[in-house]
């Protein structure tokens, strides 16, 4: 059993895991996918398997924090935020317990939290599990400030049992009705004060459909989820119904075939309601096992609803939300352009391949290899072509001084290939900088419970192009 001391060394761990730099780095000034984002302490923000609630004006979103050694339990964080572009980090809401169902080499996640209109108590639901999958159950969580802490209240009971289920999500409904929903498409409804199920309104409907999530536009229900291949990404697929429910029509994908969900997987609707209209951001996780702390990035996309046609059309790299009208638009991640074959401005170290096909892409997979740009400006950004033999990029952004203002390592994986915005710095006060860029010499790999195999089958890191906002 752990003792408070070393419960307490365990989240100074995770906070060192999550950046190397405590210093604030700045500013964005839009929603960016599947690229690292930094907090106001200057750390990647760490929170998997999210939700986001809005209360008293402020966005605030809930999610795993991981480690990149393992896939136990290291807490539930909570950010804050006014914008949904710029995070504060708050604390961790619900941090590994000493001992029990939640304490060490146990599993915790897809947290969600939903205040409960008859209490006002904030109740947080998770998955917990031990690390072989073999206890599975849906748990809660209550406290009495959005923030936390919360105080873990062990399974949610059904007629004297517990939900023994995994894959889990939440959905409240315009009356205040709460609902938990869980991997097959089951969905059970919560008590008035969320603390017990009082009705199973749905049985499963199909196999896998992990990652459940549901949004409501007027008077019909979206129902979404994903197919079952552990943390690789696929194409995620919806139903639709007048009635929680059912019956549940099934209306196939939502993002365009082969894109793989535009590489992520569901996790969460969140509806941003405004004057003349309300977007629906889809919330997606980019896992990248193991390294799941540092490399996992987020997709967030608006989406297209209309009548019974759910979609995402397109990818957004970058695109701003006014809050105040409900509307989107689109954004640019860097206004100058610097080509991978611009050796003037680029050193190149070590064994680097400068291939093309239909554009030059640099590329090694030899571990230390480096490239660097100095530059003047703001913000760097840079893009990568990710694919089927992409690895892990260690990127590192100094000062003048050669003080390291934030650093992070971005995954060159994707299953199929696709040049992609990899990384792209907070906006910093106007100087001289220097972009680092080293071959880690590793790749995210692994199997799961039917030891199938997934990820990447080498280390290659590739350049495209490197952005700069002045």
């Amino acid at each position: 059993m752990k003792t408070l001391t070393s419960l307490a060394l365990i989240l100074l761990a995770l906070t060192a895991t999550l950046s190397s730099s405590a210093q604030n780095p700045g500013t964005y000034g839009a929603i960016y996918s599947g690229i690292p984002w930094f907090d106001d302490r200057g750390q990647v923000v760490s929170a998997h398997g999210a939700c986001i609630v809005k209360d008293n004006g402020r966005f605030y979103l809930f999610g795993e924090a991981h480690s990149d050694t393992s896939n136990a339990f290291a807490g539930f964080t909570c950010y804050s935020s006014t914008d949904l572009y710029n995070w504060k980090f708050e604390r961790v809401a619900l941090p590994l317990q000493a001992s029990g169902k939640l304490g060490p080499n146990r599993v915790g996640e897809r947290v969600k939290v939903m205040k409960c209109p008859k209490t006002r108590e904030y109740i947080m639901f998770m998955h917990a599990d031990t690390l072989g999958y073999t206890d599975q159950f849906v748990g809660y969580a209550t406290a009495s400030a959005i923030t936390g802490p919360y105080t873990f209240r062990g399974p949610l009971f059904f007629n004297g049992l517990p939900i023994r289920k995994w894959d889990m999500g939440t959905f409240q409904d315009s009356d205040g009705s709460g609902y938990v929903l869980i991997h097959g498409g089951e969905i059970y409804k919560l008590s008035d004060d969320y603390k017990s199920v009082t009705e199973q309104l749905t049985k499963s409907m199909t196999s896998g459909f992990e990652s459940p999530a549901i949004l409501k536009k007027d008077s019909l229900y979206y129902f979404l989820g994903s197919h079952l291949t552990s943390w690789e990404r696929n194409d995620n697929y919806y139903y639709t119904a007048t009635s929680l429910k059912g019956p549940w029509i099934n209306r196939g994908t939502f993002a365009p075939q082969g894109t793989l969900t535009w590489n992520s997987q569901t996790t969460f609707i969140l509806p941003i309601t405004g004057t003349k209209e309300t977007t629906y951001m889809y919330m997606g996780d980019r896992w990248s096992f193991p390294r799941q702390a540092s490399s996992a990035t987020y997709v967030w996309q608006p989406l297209s609803v209309s009548g019974t046609s759910l979609s995402l059309p397109t990818y957004r790299e970058a695109w701003r939300i006014d809050l105040k009208t409900g509307t989107t638009s689109f954004a640019e991640a860097g206004k100058k352009v610097i080509d991978n074959i611009d050796k003037t401005l680029i050193d190149y170290q070590g064994e680097w391949q400068h291939t093309s096909d239909t554009a030059t892409i640099s590329s090694s997979n030899v571990k230390g290899t480096t490239f660097s740009l100095k530059f003047k400006g703001r913000q760097v950004g840079l893009r990568g072509l990710l694919r089927p033999n992409g690895g892990y990029a260690k990127v590192t952004l100094t000062n003048a001084q050669g003080k390291k203002l934030c650093s992070a390592l971005v995954d060159m994986y994707c299953k199929y290939p696709v040049r992609s915005l990899a990384f792209l710095s907070p906006v910093l006060t106007k100087g001289q900088y220097t972009l680092t860029v080293t071959v880690a010499g590793e790749h995210g790999t692994w199997s799961d419970k039917r030891r199938s195999n997934y990820g990447s089958i080498d280390n290659f890191v590739s350049l495209d192009k490197i952005l700069i906002n002045n």
